[in-house]
């Protein structure tokens, strides 16, 4: 069977075609991806900070905790505790879309990983940048905000770069809870159809395309943020937690 590009022209039955419905699938793909990717960002940056305030030890094993329970328990499993298990534990959660449910269980799995990719960062850096602020007389949040973060940031971005292309990707977990997304769009066109090939060939084209356009968006944040003249990393990181 070759690839018809014509196929896609075709009626699905409800008055759109299938690359109509294939463009709107990919719109939910980049939705999801894009909301729990916000959604890793903002805890996994807060968890991360939180490993790395010696001084504070309560705070440190809260993180530590979050780091091992969404990083060990299967992405799937955990999608299915927050979409089946959690809203009849907490009846306020049942009105929540799917998409709500989705975005949240893919954004906490994520911050687990970005969170040890900040803790391996600010770890690396030399101790004299945090006594420099602290002589200058910033507080641990000034200190934080204006010269750890933006430094490790820096220091993150390739793994955060391959981090956001496999959240991304992880976002195809969504069709099971039935969000219209790439994945879902792909089997129930070769479930009406049986045109397998051309529609799962169209959906890798999608896939790869995304993937690559946050490559190149991330690659030109890393050329805008970088110090002229600094090398780029000055010691390997564990980037895994202890």
């Amino acid at each position: 069977m070759t690839f018809e590009l014509g196929f896609f022209l075709d009626d699905d039955g409800s008055g759109r075609t299938y690359l109509e419905w294939m463009l709107q699938a990919w719109g939910w793909t980049l939705s999801v991806a894009f909301c729990a990717w916000l959604v890793a960002m903002v805890c996994g940056t807060l968890v991360g900070v939180m490993r790395t305030l010696n001084h504070l030890p309560v705070l440190q094993k809260i993180a530590r905790a979050w780091v091992e329970l969404f990083r060990n328990i299967p992405l799937l499993v955990q999608l299915f505790i927050w979409y089946f298990v959690l809203p009849k534990l907490l009846p306020f959660m049942q009105g929540l879309p799917s998409f709500i449910l989705v975005v949240l269980a893919l954004g906490l799995f994520t911050s687990a990983r970005i969170a040890e990719q900040f803790r391996a960062a600010i770890e690396s850096l030399s101790k004299g940048q945090r006594q420099a602020a602290m002589a200058l007389g910033l507080s641990t949040w000034e200190t934080y905000r204006s010269v750890l973060l933006p430094m490790g940031l820096r220091i993150i971005l390739p793994p955060l770069t391959s981090e956001s292309m496999n959240l991304l990707k992880n976002s195809s977990v969504a069709f099971a809870v039935s969000i219209s997304e790439l994945t879902m769009f792909a089997m129930q066109v070769q479930e009406e159809t049986s045109r397998g090939i051309e529609v799962y060939l169209a959906v890798t084209v999608l896939y790869a395309a995304s993937a690559f356009l946050v490559s190149r968006l991330f690659l030109a944040l890393e050329h805008r943020l970088r110090i002229p003249g600094a090398s780029s990393v000055a010691k390997p990181l564990a980037m895994e937690g202890h």
